[in-house]
């Protein structure tokens, strides 16, 4: 029933029933044994790979959740809604009406877009609900407590329901998100009680990073995940993957960040700004590549963006200025992202052509469309 169910959304997204038919269609289906063969989810299975392969293949990262002005409108509408009745009732009033906007705009008219807005209304009401009841997670981590796993424990849970109810892939991508963190602070409270040290992470900050980049690399093979489950960019696993990478790219930067920023005795020449500049740029393109390779722009931009914050931080903690370093940086950065941006598919075809055929036959292809 969930294979037929994400067909009939899939037709649905494209225009080609209505939302109203596609919900009378799913019971009607499925009492009568209809059932979608083969394994997998969803469309990608249901036609030949080939043939599918054949097509016009010129963009496999259209975001799915912009589809008109008219959910631009409604979506417009739910955000300054939200915020009046957030400035003048309670914060238990307001979830009441995010539970009704859903029931109306997301399961009964498929709305994209105003789906996002309510998923990430609800992620925002869950960070304000924990964030007064339990502390956030103290400050350089240096005391993980119980408080701070409460306090992420509750995003999984809310995001988790949401997501069984209104089947958005934002809210499932925020679930498992959180579901790491919570498992990342559930691993570092382990670690501090076994050592015995209220300051531990502290004391081994080296071990704190490469707690935090097993976590980001967790995070990144479930996005492959749900990705190469959906080589064709079909299904709703194709939008689940897009929000994971957008999240996963920042991890595994700011893990590296983590990394060349420790006291310790095997980095301390990565303390200067001269050198750890080049090894946050060195990353963002090992990133870009990666991004090249599974045909996810998303994960490209998300990774470009944390660049920026990444250098910021570097020459604020280095008490550096603006020079002709940090212009140059930035050059040959815009000058990257401007080639891989206009020259995407061709890339991806160098790319593919080098890697072997195993591998490549299970990413996205990389066809131009052909020109009428």
């Amino acid at each position: 029933m969930t294979e037929l169910r994400s067909i009939l959304d899939e037709a649905v997204r494209q225009e080609l029933i209505s939302p109203e038919a596609g919900g009378r269609l799913l019971p009607f289906l499925t009492e009568r044994g209809v059932v979608v063969a083969g394994r997998g989810v969803g469309v990608a299975e249901a036609q030949p790979a080939m043939a599918a392969e054949g097509q016009a293949w010129s963009d496999t990262e259209t975001p799915r959740f912009v589809r008109g002005f008219h959910d631009v409108l409604i979506t417009i509408g739910v955000v300054v809604a939200l915020g009046g009745l957030w400035g003048l009732a309670a914060l238990y009033a307001v979830l009441p009406a995010i539970i009704v906007l859903s029931e109306i705009l997301v399961r009964r008219q498929r709305l994209a877009l105003p789906a996002v807005s309510l998923t990430i209304a609800l992620l925002c009401w869950t960070f304000l609900l924990m964030s007064f009841f339990f502390k956030p997670v103290t400050s350089a981590f240096n005391d993980i407590g119980a408080e701070a796993t409460q306090f992420v424990a509750g995003f999984p849970i809310i995001l988790g329901l949401y997501y069984a109810r209104y089947r958005v892939p934002l809210a499932l991508a925020l679930c498992i998100m959180s579901a790491l963190a919570l498992v990342l602070t559930l691993l570092l409270r382990l670690m501090q009680w076994a050592s015995g040290d209220p300051q531990f992470f502290s004391n081994h900050p080296l071990l704190l990073a490469v707690v935090f980049l097993v976590c980001a690399l967790g995070l990144f093979a479930t996005a492959l995940y749900f990705d190469l489950g959906d080589r064709l960019r079909r299904t709703t696993r194709s939008d689940i993957a897009f929000w994971l990478h957008l999240g996963a790219a920042p991890a595994l930067l700011f893990s590296v960040r983590l990394l060349i920023s420790f006291d310790g005795n095997l980095l301390d020449v990565a303390q200067t700004v001269s050198i750890k500049t080049p090894i946050i740029v060195i990353s963002v393109a090992v990133l870009m590549l990666i991004g090249l390779v599974i045909d996810r722009r998303a994960f490209v931009t998300s990774g470009l963006l944390s660049l920026g914050f990444a250098i910021y931080g570097i020459f604020r903690q280095g008490s550096a200025t603006v020079d002709t370093y940090v212009f140059t940086t930035l050059i040959v950065v815009g000058a990257i992202v401007l080639i891989i941006g206009t020259g995407w598919m061709p890339l991806r075809r160098i790319v593919l052509r080098a890697l072997p055929a195993a591998i490549s036959q299970r990413l996205p292809p990389a066809v131009l469309a052909a020109t009428p």
